[in-house]
C-alpha cells in the first residue's frame, strides 16, 4: 500500500518542480530583458542553431545605421551559403567582419568582443541573439567585457518539446559558464 501511495507523491513533486522550472524560466528564456536600441559602436550576431534570422537582423541594424561595423560570428566553416555571401560582400555604409569563434560557443564569441572591442575602442555593442540565448549570452559576455550591451532577440519558433528542450539547453548553458568562472 505504501508503495502505492508514494508513486504518486514522486510524480506531484516531479510536476511541481517542472512548474516551478517553466514559471522561474519564462522571464528568462521567453521573455528577456531586451534593451531598446541606441548607437552602438558594432552590431555583434551570434551563431547558433537557426541563426538565418539573426544575420538578417543583424545587416537590418546596420543598414538602418545603428553602428558602423557588423561583426558576424561563423562557426560554420563554409557550411551556409548566406553567411559566406554576407562576409565576402563588401558593404557601402559599413564595414562587415566576420570570425570563427574559438571555442566554438558563447563564451568563445564573448572573448572576440573583448578582443575587438579593446583593438577598435568600442564602448557600446549590439548583439543580436534568438529570444531564449538573450540572457544567458548577457552573462557570458558580461563577463568578459565591461563594456555597454544592447540585447537584442529574434524570435524563437518552438513547439513545447522545442521550448522543453530550450530550457534545458540553456540551464546546462549557465551551469556551465557558472562552473566555469571568469572569462
Amino acid at each position: 500500500m505504501r508503495r502505492i501511495l508514494h508513486r504518486p507523491s514522486l510524480l506531484a513533486a516531479l510536476l511541481g518542480a517542472l512548474v516551478v522550472m517553466a514559471v522561474a524560466g519564462f522571464p528568462v528564456y521567453v521573455r528577456p530583458q531586451q534593451d531598446p536600441l541606441r548607437a552602438a559602436d558594432a552590431v555583434v550576431v551570434l551563431g547558433g542553431s537557426h541563426s538565418g534570422a539573426r544575420y538578417q537582423r543583424g545587416l537590418q541594424l546596420a543598414h538602418a545605421g545603428w553602428a558602423h561595423d557588423l561583426v558576424l560570428s561563423n562557426p560554420y566553416g563554409g557550411a551556409d551559403p548566406f553567411l559566406d555571401r554576407l562576409c565576402a560582400a563588401a558593404q557601402p555604409r559599413f564595414r562587415v567582419r566576420c570570425f570563427d569563434p574559438d571555442p566554438h560557443s558563447t563564451l568563445g564569441e564573448a572573448r572576440q568582443i573583448r578582443d575587438l572591442a579593446a583593438a577598435e575602442h568600442w564602448h557600446t555593442v549590439i548583439v543580436v541573439t534568438s529570444v531564449p540565448h538573450v540572457s544567458r549570452a548577457r552573462y557570458i559576455i558580461g563577463k568578459c567585457w565591461e563594456g555597454a550591451l544592447v540585447m537584442q532577440g529574434t524570435p524563437a519558433h518552438l513547439g513545447p518539446l522545442g521550448w522543453a528542450a530550450m530550457y534545458v539547453y540553456q540551464s546546462a548553458g549557465y551551469l556551465k559558464s557558472v562552473l566555469h568562472g571568469s572569462c
